[in-house]
């Protein structure tokens, strides 16, 4: 999957081996990822097809939200830690609590103007596309 900011994604085992070895000087683990589930229609019995499609479609939608969201804040998490943390401790200085904080607001600023463009872009094309 590609990153939300550019290049490819990582996994935890990706992330840590930039970092030095030993307790106290590796990032936060990311958060994980929720096991993928059966969509279980079949309370739907003899429904509609199309009902019994959207709704595997929202379910579908749902998911790929959740890993979307959790790709940006794993990947906020990698980045401001390597820009913020330079002597990783047992604890964060004041310096690295409010280095991180910036950062992760610069982050989400960017995403959520970047998501603002794109939805507006794909509504425009949608509706230029109806008429």
């Amino acid at each position: 999957m590609s990153s939300i900011f550019g290049g490819s994604s990582s996994t935890s085992a990706d992330a840590s081996s930039a970092l030095p070895k030993g307790n106290a000087t590796q990032a936060p683990s990311p958060i994980p990822r929720s096991p993928t589930f059966d969509f279980d229609i079949s309370f739907m019995g003899d429904a509609d097809p199309n009902a019994r499609k959207d709704a595997v479609m929202a379910s579908v939608r749902n998911e790929l939200a959740l890993a979307n969201a959790q790709e940006l804040i794993n990947k906020t998490n990698e980045k401001c830690y390597a820009k913020c943390v330079t002597k990783p401790s047992t604890s964060l200085s004041s310096s690295e609590e409010t280095c991180l904080s910036r950062c992760f607001d610069r982050y989400m600023e960017a995403f959520n103007i970047v998501s603002r463009t794109y939805t507006a872009r794909l509504a425009k094309e949608r509706f230029e596309g109806q008429v």
